[in-house]
């Protein structure tokens, strides 16, 4: 069946179309404030809305970002609110909203769409690849010591998140410029999203609390966390959940975990959305205590493949080709020449051949060509291929890294 799919026109039209992903959530739909909150981020036309008759069983959006790749930035689709109803699953609606949103951000001139994916097994038939980890840590706060006493940084101090947004998007800003994965925050993000604390998102724990760290002058480090309260027979049994923590040197990052790892009446630290090169890992003095555990982050997908590869920068001199298949956006398709000098099409021999999903794995720089052909996911077809091409894409920028679920 062909589905009738077309971006939607208004505020009214944003709500319904998100009503099916709101199904999971186990409401009918968003209330007036979280509608209001996301069409403040979300344009009505960055949502494509599948149809059947007069009513909507599926919608797919996509935040307009500026998204940090190595050595630059770039025009990306940030996938989001993805959903059908039940009711219409398995028929072709998905596949329906992927062709009409991927055809959108060709038009729009952006070479990115990346997501965070509820199954993982859902979106490589679309073209996307595993890009980024995430690392999770659920941490004893009384076996929090650092591995050597370090001298104090500055001052921290707790902020009113309406009193926030100053202090605290210079410091993403410059984390965030050099961060692979990470993406620019306008001010209506930080009011709509990062620095909002509706009850629905505490999920019963305490309320969002900002604490920045200044130095030299400026704020150098800043966390948005909430202290979940538990005492059992006198003793503390709750956690402080990390939501968010940055500094923008390794002082400043050394100081605001710190705080957090120093603040009385909870027994577990606990965050999820961190870097896999965090440097906690190697401040702490028991880094088994961490109980460090690693899931997939980020799913990058290149819609225009020269456009994309342009935008990133390269490690070393030389070249190599790449042959891609690329079945659900065939203008890809084709033999690749990337070097630091540019990028495009060639018939010259391919010095390695793999389906889409491989380039969006290696963009950000999470994963190498020779993993990826370990796991049978490319092919060497001249010898040194993979060596040439791990020797351009491999930088020493930091790990990918995207802080906040979209």
């Amino acid at each position: 069946m062909d589905w009738k799919v077309r971006a939607c026109s208004s505020v009214e039209e944003l709500r319904t179309g998100v009503s099916p992903i709101w199904h999971y959530f186990g409401r009918s739909g968003p209330t007036d404030d979280q509608i209001e909150s996301l069409a403040r981020v979300l344009p009505a036309e960055r949502l494509h809305a599948a149809w059947d008759g007069g009513r909507v069983v599926g919608g797919a959006g996509a935040f307009p970002f500026e998204l940090t790749v190595p050595g630059g930035r770039v025009r990306a689709a940030g996938v989001t609110v993805v959903g059908v109803l039940p009711s219409h699953r398995r028929r072709g609606v998905l596949r329906a909203m992927m062709r009409a949103q991927l055809d959108a951000c060709r038009r729009n001139g952006e070479p990115i769409a990346y997501l965070w994916a509820t199954e993982e097994t859902i979106y490589g038939r679309f073209g996307y690849g595993l890009a980024s980890l995430a690392a999770e840590i659920d941490f004893p706060r009384e076996r929090s010591a650092y591995y050597a006493r370090a001298e104090s940084f500055g001052e921290t101090r707790l902020v009113p998140l309406r009193e926030a947004e100053p202090l605290v998007a210079p410091v993403w800003e410059r984390v965030a410029a050099v961060t692979p994965g990470m993406f620019a925050r306008s001010s209506a993000w930080w009011q709509a999203r990062a620095l909002t604390d509706p009850a629905w998102r505490r999920g019963g724990g305490g309320e969002l609390r900002c604490a920045v760290v200044e130095a030299r002058g400026r704020s150098a480090a800043y966390a948005l966390y909430r202290v979940n309260l538990s005492i059992d027979r006198g003793v503390q049994t709750g956690s402080l959940d990390v939501i968010e923590a940055m500094g923008d040197s390794p002082e400043a990052t050394r100081a605001i975990w710190r705080f957090l790892l120093d603040v009385d009446w909870t027994a577990r630290i606990k965050s999820w959305l961190l870097p896999v090169d965090h440097p906690l890992v190697l401040l702490v003095a028991e880094p088994r205590r961490l109980r460090l555990s690693v899931r997939d982050a980020l799913w990058v997908r290149l819609v225009d493949v020269g456009a994309a590869l342009a935008a990133r920068a390269f490690a070393a001199t030389g070249s190599t080709v790449i042959d891609i298949a690329d079945e659900f956006c065939p203008w890809n398709q084709g033999r690749w020449r990337v070097s630091a000098d540019g990028v495009e099409r060639t018939n010259e021999p391919a010095d390695l051949a793999g389906d889409v999903t491989a380039l969006g794995s290696v963009y950000l720089g999470a994963f190498t060509w020779a993993q990826l052909a370990r796991a049978l996911r490319v092919t060497e077809l001249r010898p040194g291929g993979l060596a040439r091409a791990d020797a351009l894409f491999t930088r020493h920028d930091p790990a990918p890294w995207c802080p906040e679920m979209f």
